[in-house]
């Protein structure tokens, strides 16, 4: 009767495990001082669809949900928050969305991170007239 406890015990133990490490492991970030927990957190908490995660530089980091969508549903979100900065949307090549304002070329860089998440690096002047 012990022996079968403990056998239940460490098959339940194991199960747990794995479905911990699941639920919260996600690849890292490219980005220094930002966890993943964090970035998701971030957008959780965010009332915007897209979240600002970072500053490196001159550019910002942003996370989107692509609610399992793909890449598409981010574009959107993406489109709709630069395009409110008075940016018109040109077109998009690979991973580049590209953007003109005033004889300006604006490039919004995504990258897929996981099957429900896209991060996307913009130049932080897009905000500025």
């Amino acid at each position: 009767m012990k022996k079968g406890g403990m056998i239940l015990g460490l098959f339940i133990a194991v199960i747990a495990v794995f479905v911990f490490v699941n639920k919260l492991h996600y690849p890292s970030l490219p980005i220094a001082d930002t966890s993943a927990k964090e970035a998701i957190d971030i957008l959780k908490e965010s009332e915007s669809k897209l979240a600002e995660i970072a500053v490196e530089g001159d550019s910002i980091w942003y996370i989107t949900s692509s609610e399992n969508q793909g890449i598409s549903i981010a574009d959107e979100n993406i489109k709709q928050m630069i395009s409110s900065n008075g940016w018109e949307f040109k077109e998009r090549d690979g991973a580049g969305l590209f953007f003109e304002k005033d004889g300006r070329i604006l490039i919004a860089t995504t990258q897929m991170w996981t099957g429900n998440y896209v991060l996307v690096k913009i130049p932080g002047n897009f905000k500025k007239s």
